[in-house]
């Protein structure tokens, strides 16, 4: 069977139009990038101490490991030679400038997931690509993206892409060295009986959160009516890509605790290339119940709380928030009865 490659794709995609040309410069460029991540990560221990905190960042005060600067500084190199005007980086404080002709302004996650290098576990780079506009550039909102997408470095290194006309899954090939086309038009199931979230947090939920997966956990003898299974890896690449493959819904709430009430993931550098992809593949991606690519950001490094996966289950989820002050009030653990019924 003969796949289309990544280049012939994207040269299709883009024709004569130069800043679609750019865009498919841009995304080259971090495949390029990508695969020297890849082989990084594959060489495991053998590559050094690849986990090992460096510092921490002043932003949120997330610990910077040794593969999250290296994985950066290949990203940003690899960038210098596309058409680039301006490079956010989740590692970076401020943006970088580049070049003074540049078309395109372009939002890295340069290792999402970095909690598991050292676990064999997989992680992945996220990244979003915005017209540029001139110094606010990367303060846009979502639905100005002219392209996203993540890379996953797991059993496979696998490209998730979106140029806003679906959603597509590129896996790189060893032997020809290209990124191939495995999934045309990937299409997320609008239901689902799957849901991720870290459970642990379970006690600084709001009631909202708390009631959701109180229903969901009650399973078939509870006002869901069915069965749910929970998945949680501290990678969101790896969840999204398993919702892409099966379905399912992702939540990271904002919640009690300092500094996470208005949520932890960053809105410029993973919610919205997230949504982007997600919406193209039919799923959805909110805040809880806002969509997630209608937001204009306050602020570069801009936290938020997100919801993404099959369409179904994040409207409810929405539900859920929005009628919040009419739920019961429930224990800290597990409630008799819901509200709101499927």
């Amino acid at each position: 069977m003969t796949h289309k490659t990544l280049q012939d794709h994207l040269a299709g995609w883009a024709g004569a139009d130069s800043l679609r040309q750019g865009v498919a410069e841009s995304v080259h460029a971090l495949a390029g990038a990508a695969v020297k991540i890849a082989e990084l990560i594959a060489a495991g221990p053998l590559a050094g101490e690849m986990a090992k905190v460096r510092g921490y960042h002043e932003e949120g005060g997330d610990s910077q490991k040794e593969l999250d600067a290296i994985a950066d500084g290949l990203v940003l190199e690899a960038l210098r030679l596309a058409p680039v005007a301006v490079f956010g980086s989740e590692e970076a404080e401020e943006p970088v400038a580049l070049s003074p002709s540049g078309m395109l302004a372009i939002a890295v996650d340069p290792l999402d997931g970095s909690s598991n290098i050292d676990t064999n576990i997989s992680v992945g780079t996220i990244f979003s690509i915005l017209p540029f506009t001139g110094p606010n550039s990367l303060i846009q909102p979502g639905n100005r993206q002219l392209a996203a997408g993540f890379f996953v470095y797991g059993p496979q290194t696998s490209l998730v892409l979106t140029v806003g006309e679906g959603t597509q899954i590129f896996v790189h090939d060893r032997l020809s060295k290209k990124f191939l086309l495995a999934n045309e038009r990937v299409s997320i199931a609008a239901e689902t009986n799957e849901y991720a979230i870290n459970g642990s947090n379970a006690r600084h939920w709001d009631n909202a959160v708390r009631c959701y997966i109180e229903d969901c956990q009650a399973g078939a003898d509870g006002p869901r009516g069915k069965d749910f299974n929970t998945r949680w890896v501290a990678s969101m690449v790896a969840e999204a890509y398993r919702i892409l493959a099966r379905g399912g819904v992702y939540l990271y709430p904002g919640d009690a605790r300092k500094g996470y009430a208005k949520g932890r993931l960053r809105l410029v550098y993973e919610a919205n290339p997230i949504a982007f992809v997600m919406e193209q593949a039919d799923g959805r991606a909110t805040d809880g119940s806002r969509r997630i690519l209608d937001i204009i950001p306050s602020k570069l490094h801009q936290r938020i709380p997100l919801v993404f996966g099959s369409r179904g289950e994040v409207e409810r989820i929405a539900r859920y928030q929005i009628g919040s002050a009419d739920l019961p009030e429930r224990a800290p653990l597990f409630g008799k009865r819901g509200l709101l019924r499927a």
